[in-house]
């Protein structure tokens, strides 16, 4: 009897909620987001603002869009490509263990040259901006010698050892920064 009595309504709510749902989905047209402001007892909307990103003033350009020619960024790449490429080309002796485009990170793994098998090192590079500048590279190098039990033993670093690789990673990114200019490098 109950079941009688609630069909016949549930079938014109069910009606009802699908012209309603369909008379929604068939509006268009432009709606600006807006988060009411309570004012007194009356709710006033206003517009978003413009926040900022984690990912910076631009936020994240994978496939092209706006390009500053001194940046260097490639689509993809969340630092300078400039620094980046030359970073993997200077290090490319060396086994990489990760590279991170977005956070501008490569790590290479441990590395022996090949006339001293009781010594390795491993490296870090930090690329640290979009644009290309002397301080956007940071190098950190990591020693290790063998010890008498055969285990490896941290070991101090030359701190000329860093500068060198952070002159050499930024001489190479002058060098592709100048050949994507379509000049040549004296």
């Amino acid at each position: 009897m109950v079941v009688a009595w609630l069909r016949p309504r549930f079938v014109a709510v069910m009606l009802i909620g699908a012209i309603g749902g369909g008379g929604l989905a068939a509006c268009s047209g432009e709606v600006e987001a807006v988060f009411p402001e309570v004012q007194g007892k009356r709710i006033q909307p206003r517009p978003i603002e413009e926040r900022e990103s984690i990912f910076g003033p631009g936020g994240v350009t994978l496939f092209g869009g706006k390009k500053d020619e001194n940046a260097g960024g490639g689509g993809g790449i969340g630092v300078n490509s400039f620094l980046w490429r030359a970073t993997l080309d200077t290090l490319s002796f060396m086994p990489l263990a990760s590279a991170d485009p977005f956070g501008g990170v490569i790590i290479t793994d441990w590395y022996s040259p090949p006339d001293s098998a009781d010594e390795r090192v491993k490296v870090t590079a930090f690329i640290l901006d979009r644009q290309l500048r002397a301080d956007g590279i940071r190098v950190s190098v990591f020693r290790q010698t063998r010890g008498a039990g055969q285990d490896w033993l941290d070991a101090p670093v030359q701190p000329e050892t860093v500068t060198a690789l952070e002159n050499a990673i930024l001489t190479g990114a002058r060098h592709l920064r100048i050949a994507s200019l379509g000049e040549t490098v004296e």
